[in-house]
C-alpha cells in the first residue's frame, strides 16, 4: 500500500543499507496418512519461515532509520517486543540485529529498483546487497519471466515518514484526542483499522523529515503502544486489475519480488 523518487534514466537508486528474506516454498500433499503429515509440517515450516522472515525484515528496517541499538531507538524496541512474543527464536533476532548493526563494515547498500510490472502498475523495489551487479541480474530475472521492466516510475510516489501505534481498547480512551495530538506534531494524513477487543491501529503519515518529531510525540502519549516508525513510498494513486486473469498476473509477479531474498520491501501503485 505503500510507497519513492524522481525518474532518471537509470532507475537505479543507492540509499542505505538493511535486509529481507523470504521463502515460500511448494508444498505437495498425497493420500497416506504419512503425506498428510508431511503436508502439516511443510505448512508450518512455511508459516515459520515467513514469520521469521518478517521480524528480520522489520528489525533491519526500523534499524536503519534510527540505529540498531534499541535503548536510543524506539521504533526497533517496539519491533523487537513484538518479534518476541510472537516466539521469534533468539538466535534469529540476534542475527538479525548483528546484521542491522554490522551492515556498513560488510559492504552493504540499500537500493531501490523503479519497475513497470504487468498490468502497467508502478513498484518500488527496496533490496539489501553486498553485490549490485548480483542484485540487478537477479531483479531483471524476475521482470522479465513477468512481463516487466525497469522504468522511471518513481513520480508517482511520495517518500513519507509513517508511524503507526495502537491505542488501548478502554472506554475512556478516545482516538480523537490522539489523532489531534498526531496532527499537532506534524502528521499530515492518518488512516485507522477497525477496533479489535485488544485496541485499534492508526498510522499517522509525514514529511520524512518530521519522522523522528511524530513518533517521539505520540510514544509519550498514554494509552498508545508503537508498532513501526519508517521512511515507506506512497502511491499518489491506485488502480485496480482489469480482471481476474490480469490480478493473477500482478500477484504472482509481486509474490516473485517478495520471495528474492535481497528484497526488502516492495510499493506499488495497486488499490
Amino acid at each position: 500500500m505503500f510507497a519513492l523518487r524522481v525518474p532518471h534514466r537509470h532507475p537505479v537508486t543507492v540509499l542505505q543499507r538493511v535486509r529481507h528474506f523470504h521463502l515460500t516454498p511448494t508444498v505437495l500433499s498425497g493420500h497416506n496418512k504419512w503425506s498428510k503429515i508431511k503436508h502439516k509440517k511443510g505448512v508450518s515450516d512455511i508459516q515459520k519461515g515467513n514469520l521469521y522472515s518478517k521480524a528480520s525484515r522489520d528489525i533491519l528496517l526500523a534499524a536503519r532509520n534510527g540505529g540498531a541499538d534499541p535503548e536510543v531507538n524506539v521504533a526497533l524496541a517496539a519491533v523487537l517486543k513484538r518479534v518476541r512474543t510472537q516466539g521469534v527464536p533468539k538466535d534469529n533476532i540476534e542475527k538479525a540485529l548483528k546484521r542491522a548493526a554490522g551492515g556498513k563494515e560488510k559492504g552493504d547498500q540499500h537500493v531501490v529498483y523503479e519497475v513497470m510490472g504487468p498490468g502497467s502498475i508502478g513498484v518500488m523495489v527496496e533490496c539489501l546487497t553486498d553485490n549490485i551487479n548480483r542484485t540487478i541480474r537477479t531483479i531483471r530475472s524476475i521482470l522479465a519471466q513477468h512481463g516487466a521492466r525497469l522504468a522511471p516510475v518513481g513520480f508517482l510516489f511520495d517518500r513519507k515518514g509513517s508511524v503507526c501505534v495502537k491505542v488501548a481498547a478502554t472506554s475512556h480512551n478516545s482516538l480523537e484526542p490522539i489523532m489531534e495530538a498526531g496532527l499537532d506534531a506534524g502528521a499530515d494524513d492518518f488512516s485507522e483499522s477497525d477496533p479489535s477487543e485488544d485496541g485499534q491501529e492508526i498510522e499517522f503519515l509525514c514529511p520524512p523529515d518530521g519522522l523522528g518529531h511524530l513518533t517521539k510525540h505520540l510514544t509519550a502519549l498514554d494509552g498508545v503502544e508503537l508498532l513501526s516508525s519508517e521512511l515507506i513510498y506512497v502511491p499518489k494513486e491506485t488502480s485496480d486489475p482489469t480482471d481476474d486473469e490480469a490480478a493473477e498476473k500482478i500477484t504472482e509477479f509481486l509474490d516473485a519480488l517478495e520471495e528474492n531474498e535481497e528484497t526488502l520491501r516492495i510499493s506499488s501503485t495497486l488499490s
